[in-house]
Parts: C-alpha cells; structure tokens; sequence
C-alpha cells in the first residue's frame, strides 16, 4: 500500500508538468480511455497536471463496446475533450488483406491470422491512432501511456499497442496502488473497482492470467507466493515478455 497516496499523486502531477515542460511545451496530451481504473487515472491525473482543457480523451471501440458508457462516464466527470473512433473498420479491412496474403500459400504454415494476432491487432490500431489525433491537434500532442507495474511484470500488454507512449505516470505503481490513486483523485468508484478486461479477449484479466492482481502484486513486493506453480508462471511470463520493457537493441559499430 501506498504510504501517502495523497502525496504520491501530487508528486506524479507535479513529474507530468515536468515532462510536458520539457518535451512538449504548450501541447495537449492524448489520453486512450477504456473505462477501467488505469486510463481513469491516467487521465485524471493528466487533467490535474496542465487543466481538463489541455487533455483529449480518445475512445477507440471496435464495432460494438457494452462498456463505452462508462468511458463516456469518465471524460464527462472529468469534463475533458473527447472523440470517439470506432476502429472496426481499419481493423476487418486489415485482417482481411493480411489473410487473404497468407492464404496465397506463400509462407508454409501461415494461412491465417493467429488468435493471439486478431487480439493484438486493435491495441496496436488504437495506438496509431492515439499519434494520428495528437499531430491533428494544432498545438500538438503526446500519448500518455495507461499501463502499470503489474502488468508490466508480466508483459501483460501489447508491444507498440497499449505498452506504448511517450510518458508512463504509472509504470512503478501496483494495480492496488492505482486503486488508491483513484480514490484520492475522486473517481467514481465503478470506474476504479471494475473488474479489468483487455476488451479483445472476451475474458477478464485475471481470468485470462490464470491468478489475480492481489497474488501478483504480493509476489513483486515480497517475493513471495504460496501456490508453487503460479510462482513458475509469474517467473516464466516474466522472463518471457522482459523485451517489452526494453529499449530496442541496436549493434554497435566498434
């Protein structure tokens, strides 16, 4: 738990005017808004950092969202701009193309979109549109990053999807520590207590990693884990997945 939660938002408000200042003065910052307590947060502290009129929020459904409404709920208690873009489109016409190429026969054993590539593909179209709204913006724009610690650990996100952006307030925050940050920022408590989903998959979070948050947040505090074999696969999901966290390797000439 957070020892001050308070303070640590005031302190993320005060590193986000910092960041903004030096890269990327008199810009906007462009927020993705699922609806689920990471974005709220995000975007709620984005807000307390440069003022509502300085945020856009992007809602970015592919086709049909049950949950726009709480996402809609989000950028009006927040009183940000916002626009919403349905992606279904860009995303039926890209599968379509990719896997009418593969079913050519071309690539042995490829003759279709994977299931783990339908599932990436609208993080990595909603990210590319994320950059398309910020340089359309006439003062300029940055993506804020939505992803946290624990999701982190375990790569649960999409590389150059979710796990993008120019900044991340909460890349060293706990998905409880989030929770704290959004009650201090007065979030309504549907928003920070929904049951997190990726929205592609169909299954929760916790459904889909097979342990939940309060488990693997303990484990990266403590190291400690009472069920040997969600040990092994926290260990093996972070090993697997530490080159999202990477920067790019590059060769050096000598």
């Amino acid at each position: 738990m957070l020892a001050d939660a308070k303070k640590t938002k005031d302190d993320i408000v005060k590193w986000i005017k910092d960041y903004m200042a030096a890269n990327g003065p008199g810009c906007d910052i462009v927020v993705g808004v699922s609806g689920g307590k990471d974005s709220s947060v995000t975007a709620a502290l984005c807000a307390e950092a440069l003022g509502r009129d300085h945020v856009v929020g992007v809602l970015m459904p592919n086709g049909e969202q049950k949950d726009i409404e709480d996402s809609k709920m989000l950028v009006k208690h927040l009183g940000i701009r916002y626009i919403i873009v349905n992606i279904n489109d860009g995303f039926k016409g890209l599968s379509k193309a990719i896997n009418e190429a593969l079913s050519a026969g071309p690539i042995e054993g490829a003759k279709e979109l994977s299931r783990d590539s339908l599932i990436n593909l609208p993080a990595r179209l909603r990210m590319s549109t994320l950059y398309a709204v910020a340089q359309a913006l006439p003062s300029g724009g940055r993506v804020v990053n939505t992803c946290n610690r624990s999701e982190d650990y375990i790569g649960y996100s999409t590389k150059f999807g979710d796990a993008a952006g120019d900044f991340s307030p909460l890349a060293n925050l706990l998905v409880h520590e989030v929770i704290q940050l959004g009650e201090v920022l007065g979030l309504p408590e549907s928003l920070i207590r929904k049951t997190p989903s990726d929205g592609l998959s169909g299954l929760s979070d916790e459904d889909k990693i097979g342990f939940t948050y309060k488990v693997l947040d303990h484990y990266v505090l403590t190291g400690e884990c009472e069920d040997s074999a969600i040990k092994e696969k926290i260990d093996r999901m972070h090993r697997n997945n530490l080159h999202k966290l990477q920067l790019m390797p590059s060769f050096k000439m000598d």
